[in-house]
């Protein structure tokens, strides 16, 4: 059977994946996405919270969220799909001087770059957060602008929409090989056969080490994992996503974060303080008293508040917390979208546009000084300060 030709194919259909083959296709290009799973978000991005910030402190981060921030909240009124678009923004209390300044030092960077955000005094976090306690609290930023959306239906919503312009998606079809003409990228194959292809994008969130090890490249991306969980639906009280980076008092937690979503349920993850490093997706009995007790040491009026359920996936990591979007030198074609430490979703929309165009003309949306953080070459032994 002779091979199918394409102009590009995007190897993963998640987070970042499915907003790349829709800006490939929404440039006129004939695109594939393939999957290993059945269908799109089966990955990592069915354990995302749904948040969507472009507080940074990374400009390349920023910019990104940015353009997300506002695909997400106009998607509705251009494409006539719900997505659960919650605006609300993003509240950092803080209970430390140290924090303070931290958050404070990157306030001028942040609204160099266009941010709308503010350093607000501890009255104004209570009004934000009700019920927050107030022994220690010392203020905090908000960023109103932020928000949050429905994982599946946001990567639904842009599946259909890369279909209604021509895109094809293909399921249950692991990429077991690139193809090669020369140097340069020529396509895939897979248990069902070759497609040909002059431009592949790899948006293939914690396998992406795998695929690096098929394509003969070393990809720094290895996964840890993270559970997450959501309560039954409750009065709504609460309009920003709450990220609290005080270390947890029981030692095993760093920041967590929580929010309440459009159907009224609280949904929250944490960071372990010691990483759970792999890519084991089984929930572990210790998260859920850790969860609680975290809470409820911020907000005690949760205390009755039902957990409906908990679940676990995985944030692939680089070595220095920042994504890598870029094409690769060596093997011309080939466009890298991977290392998401976590916020593909977030940055999904804003790094597909970024990936049609490094794809189709070479190059980033980004100014150059700003695209050089995401860059595959680029030496990883720094590491973004404050807003991972």
């Amino acid at each position: 059977m002779m091979a199918q030709t394409f102009d590009a194919i995007v190897v993963g259909c998640g987070s970042v994946g499915v907003p790349s083959a829709y800006y490939l296709a929404r440039k006129g290009l004939k695109v594939l996405a393939l999957d290993k799973r059945p269908a799109v978000g089966q990955g990592d991005n069915k354990a995302a919270i749904g948040g969507v910030r472009a507080t940074h402190s990374d400009p390349a981060k920023i910019l990104i969220c940015q353009e997300s921030l506002r695909e997400f909240s106009t998607w509705e009124e251009a494409h006539g799909v719900d997505i659960d678009w919650k605006p609300g923004g993003y509240c950092f209390p803080v209970f430390s001087e140290e924090i303070e300044n931290t958050l404070k030092g990157i306030l001028p960077l942040q609204k160099s770059y266009g941010l709308n955000i503010d350093w607000v005094d501890a009255d104004a976090v209570a009004e934000l957060v009700p019920g927050i306690v107030r022994e220690g609290l010392r203020g905090g930023t908000y960023s109103p602008g932020d928000g949050q959306v429905s994982s599946l239906k946001a990567t639904v919503a842009f599946e259909r929409a890369a279909m209604e312009l021509g895109a094809e998606f293909r399921f249950n079809e692991p990429v077991v090989a690139y193809l090669r003409d020369g140097d340069s990228i020529a396509g895939v194959r897979t248990a069902r056969g070759e497609y040909l292809a002059p431009r592949v994008v790899l948006a293939a969130g914690a396998d992406a080490g795998q695929h690096g090890e098929l394509l003969g490249i070393d990809i720094p991306v290895k996964p840890d994992s993270h559970e997450a969980g959501i309560t039954m639906p409750v009065e709504e009280f609460l309009k920003p996503l709450i990220v609290d980076l005080r270390p947890g008092a029981e030692g095993k937690t760093a920041n967590f974060y929580f929010g309440q979503v459009a159907d009224r349920a609280i949904i929250f993850c944490y960071t372990p303080k010691e990483l759970f490093k792999g890519d084991n997706r089984e929930s572990i009995s210790e998260f859920l008293p850790v969860l609680a007790g975290r809470l409820i040491s911020l907000i005690p009026r949760m205390r009755h508040i039902l957990i409906r359920r908990v679940w676990r996936g995985c944030y692939p990591m680089t070595p220095d917390g920042v994504p890598i979007v870029d094409n690769v030198a060596s093997v011309p074609g080939l466009t890298l979208a991977v290392g998401m430490c976590g916020q593909g979703f977030m940055m999904g929309p804003g790094t597909g546009m970024n990936v049609a165009e490094l794809a189709t003309e070479g190059h980033s949306l980004l100014p150059d000084e700003v695209h050089a953080s995401l860059r595959f070459d680029r030496d990883f032994a720094g590491a973004e300060e404050a807003l991972k």
